[in-house]
């Protein structure tokens, strides 16, 4: 597992441990900064069936700035990847983003829509996708969106903790995707290793849609429900435009569909509602 230190790569490990042997590669293990010859040396000491790429450079202003560093990181790295693994005739599963789509769309994607990015992070992560599949044709490269999970804290843990202090809170009612849970991501990846290895680009994420005023309303009535205390009961709305922090073009619509995981695994995925509340009660509410 390559990434084990972030938000995603934490839960798949510590899910994968209950059958599995595996190998966590966090950046003090394993560089993608490093050269061919640095990652070949890294992951030739080590025996593995399938490696996992949950790494990335994600911070999307700062790729903005810093292209040369989110292509490396992005794109060339997971490409030296693949190319480890075909060599070797082991599964290569590679973990890519929404942000590859340009949010014009206002229905969800499907792994065969065209590929438009509107940032450098998108873009280093769609040439990820693409040198990824060039390198190893039978290699997975599966698209996440809104990852959140207790491993590392993200914008509904934010959103909460202000919540937790403040009255009055708002968060932008023009952007939509869908919440996604780590843990049931794992869970995903699990059905996909009981089937015939899956190839080519495959979207896992929650089903169903909101905005990030919607998704943090949610989770603020499911913290009043449980009983949590929190001082503010409304999410009030913003816009994207509001938004002058960002240095990075964000796609307003970036809602992945899920039917080719579906028909996959002859499951849906969770709908996301779900998924947030079991956030806060298995998680978050023993956080406090």
């Amino acid at each position: 597992m390559v990434g084990a230190g972030g938000r995603l790569g934490a839960a798949l490990v510590r899910a994968f441990k209950k059958n599995f042997s595996v190998l966590a590669f966090d950046r003090t293990r394993l560089d993608l900064a490093a050269s061919e010859h640095g990652l070949r040396d890294s992951l030739g000491r080590t025996g593995f069936d399938v490696l996992i790429n949950a790494a990335a450079l994600t911070n999307v202003d700062y790729c903005e700035n810093h292209r040369a560093e989110a292509m490396q990181l992005n794109a060339t790295a997971p490409r030296r990847l693949a190319e480890i693994c075909h060599e070797r005739g082991v599964r290569f599963i590679h973990v890519s983003t929404d942000y590859v789509f340009d949010g014009e769309k206002y229905e969800p994607y499907t792994e065969d829509d065209v590929a438009r990015p509107i940032s450098v992070y998108g873009e280093s992560k769609r040439e990820g996708e693409v040198q990824v599949l060039a390198a190893y044709p039978d290699a997975l490269v599966v698209r996440v969106s809104w990852v959140f999970g207790p491993d590392r804290p993200s914008f509904v843990d934010a959103l909460l903790k202000k919540a937790r202090m403040e009255e009055n809170v708002a968060a932008v009612a023009d952007k939509f995707s869908t919440p996604t849970y780590t843990e049931d991501i794992a869970a995903m990846f699990g059905i996909l290793f009981g089937q015939k290895p899956a190839r080519g680009l495959l979207h896992l994420t929650s089903r169903g849609s909101c905005s990030w005023q919607e998704y943090a309303q949610w989770a603020l009535d499911c913290c009043h429900r449980f009983g949590l205390p929190m001082k503010a009961r409304v999410v009030g709305a913003s816009s994207l435009g509001e938004m002058t922090n960002f240095i990075a073009r964000r796609p307003v619509y970036t809602v992945l569909g899920t039917a080719k995981f579906a028909a996959l695994a002859n499951t849906e995925t969770p709908e996301w509602h779900d998924a947030v509340e079991r956030y806060i009660r298995e998680h978050y509410a023993r956080t406090l």
